[in-house]
């Protein structure tokens, strides 16, 4: 499993943390405090270096930005947790099926249509 997360590291730059919390909410725009129970709720995961500071990454910014936007809408940690999950599933499901055309050589049917346009099956 520790492959996969380096793997995912050096594949994904945003993935790394390099900002301390103090640095994360202040760019964020919320208090420490927030972060620490966001992580407490699962709602996401910072890394962490080998003596077990927090290090949030571009990627935990934009979650954290999200989760400001979802809960200024209303939403409570457990439906922004939902949302989140979600998201984060239809995201793999796009790939998936971009995967999948592409080697078909098709184009997604998404992307076929015209704004506005119904697909025809």
């Amino acid at each position: 499993m520790a492959t996969q997360e380096l793997t995912t590291v050096v594949s994904n730059p945003q993935a790394r943390g390099v900002y301390a919390i103090s640095v994360a909410a202040e760019l964020v725009g919320t208090g420490q405090q927030n972060l620490r129970l966001y992580e407490r709720k699962g709602l996401l995961v910072p890394g962490r270096t080998v003596g077990g500071t927090r290090r949030y990454s571009e990627q935990d910014l934009v979650t954290l930005r999200r989760i400001t936007e979802l809960l200024s809408l209303g939403l409570n940690l457990s439906g922004i947790r939902l949302v989140l999950v979600l998201e984060k599933e239809n995201e793999t499901l796009r790939t998936q099926l971009g995967d999948q055309t592409r080697d078909r050589g098709e184009t997604p049917r998404h992307i076929r249509t015209k704004p506005g346009a119904v697909a025809h099956q």
